[in-house]
């Protein structure tokens, strides 16, 4: 049974909390029950069922919602797609999702050979791989030297200001989220190698370089980079420099190779300064959480988090305090966000697993559970406060559990 339709998702009315049998033919689809009979209506109105379906929880919320949370979610499909002959990109940032000040994401593709132009930026730049093969570089102030090739899983970072490419690998290429500790960030306004180039008198380039003012009249327009069509590099060590030194915290790190914490529910993957050293803006969660179960109530007492579904289906709720909360439905390419201390849970809604990234504009991951802080509060005052009994209390873990049922 379609579980919501909009023009079904009545709640009763004070006659028997059902539609009359008149109203109900003229909708389409079946009747759903109301979760606050009572309450609600019919929609006969314009609507797109294909969205309402995809979320039911902001469509008939939990009772439990209350107040004028903002939006806290957006779809990387309602992006603008920018198209260059490498390759895609498209991004989310405060212009997208107003609430989320401090972090921006955007979404790219690089097909086989396809290369993001040589470039740097102001925000620093944290990325996770979502499907094939890549060839990342980079210098540093110092001029250490680094090149690596990553696959799905793994993570790089590159401080601000570091000049840095990415290239295709393999038989198709490569897809990344890429995460900037900027929400202002604007993949369009970055210093690209071409647009510099373009804007340098050459008998400044030829002083520089000591080279031929001619040397550079070939340089393309910035219009015709950016991401743009290439060979497949060879092998990687083709790539490497004899004698160069490497920058002394890598830039790259193998998340999938760390042994995650786990429950029978799930995993989690943190990645931030304890073991991924260069990363110190930005720490990081990898949770999968099976279905049935659920990211446990939890808060984050240093700053705000923002969330990329990789896969699966879930609803997150949030706590904002004085009696607001409000509940957002995920799927796969969707980016939510929760701001700091807030309160919330992350729940599979479907039959797969669920996988999705916590990131955080800090050099630490931390987060504070609910269960724990009850289990290792005073009984007296836990029982004062909720009224429940010793077997309730006694159920609480003192043991943080990312993922529940354990």
């Amino acid at each position: 049974m379609d579980p919501i339709t909009r023009r079904t998702m009545l709640a009763g009315t004070a006659a028997g909390g059902v539609f009359a049998s008149s109203l109900a033919r003229a909708q389409t689809g079946p009747i759903v029950e109301p979760k606050r009979p009572g309450h609600g209506g019919t929609n006969p109105g314009p609507d797109n069922q294909t969205i309402d379906r995809m979320n039911p929880n902001i469509l008939v919320p939990p009772a439990q919602d209350h107040g004028t949370l903002p939006n806290l979610r957006f779809r990387f499909g309602d992006s603008h797609m920018r198209l260059e002959s490498g390759g895609w990109t498209r991004q989310i940032t405060v212009r997208e999702l107003g609430v989320s000040k401090n972090i921006a994401g955007v979404n790219m593709r690089l097909n086989a050979g396809g290369i993001r132009e040589l470039h740097w930026h102001k925000a620093a730049e944290w990325a996770y791989m979502l499907y094939g093969t890549a060839r990342i570089t980079a210098i540093d102030a110092d001029g250490n030297r680094f090149v690596d090739d990553v696959g799905v899983g793994d993570l790089w970072y590159f401080p601000s200001g570091i000049p840095h490419s990415i290239q295709g690998l393999g038989s198709d290429g490569c897809e990344f989220l890429l995460v900037f500790d900027d929400g202002e960030f604007d993949e369009d306004n970055t210093f690209l190698l071409s647009d510099w180039f373009k804007h340098v008198p050459p008998e400044v380039l030829a002083k520089n370089f000591g080279v031929s003012a001619d040397a550079f009249a070939k340089v393309p327009d910035p219009s015709e980079l950016y991401i743009f069509a290439a060979q497949v590099p060879g092998p990687l060590d083709t790539d490497k420099m004899a004698g160069a030194t490497q920058p002394p915290n890598t830039f790259s790190h193998r998340l999938m190779a760390q042994d995650p914490i786990r429950t029978k529910s799930g995993t989690v993957r943190i990645a931030d300064t304890k073991n991924f050293p260069a990363s110190v803006t930005i720490a990081s969660g990898l949770v999968e959480v099976n279905p049935g179960a659920m990211r446990e109530l939890h808060w984050h007492p240093n700053t705000d988090e923002w969330l990329y579904f990789i896969e699966g289906t879930a609803r997150l709720g949030v706590f904002a305090g004085s009696g607001q909360a409000r509940t957002f439905d995920f799927s796969a390419g969707d980016v939510g966000f929760v701001p700091f201390a807030m309160g919330h849970y992350i729940e599979n809604t479907g039959s797969t697993p669920v996988r999705f990234l916590e990131i955080f504009k800090s050099n630490y991951y931390a987060d504070v559970s609910l269960n724990q802080w009850l289990a290792l509060t005073p009984r007296e005052l836990v029982e004062a406060h909720l009224r429940v009994d010793q077997a309730t209390i006694d159920a609480f873990h003192k043991l943080k559990s990312p993922v529940v049922p354990v």
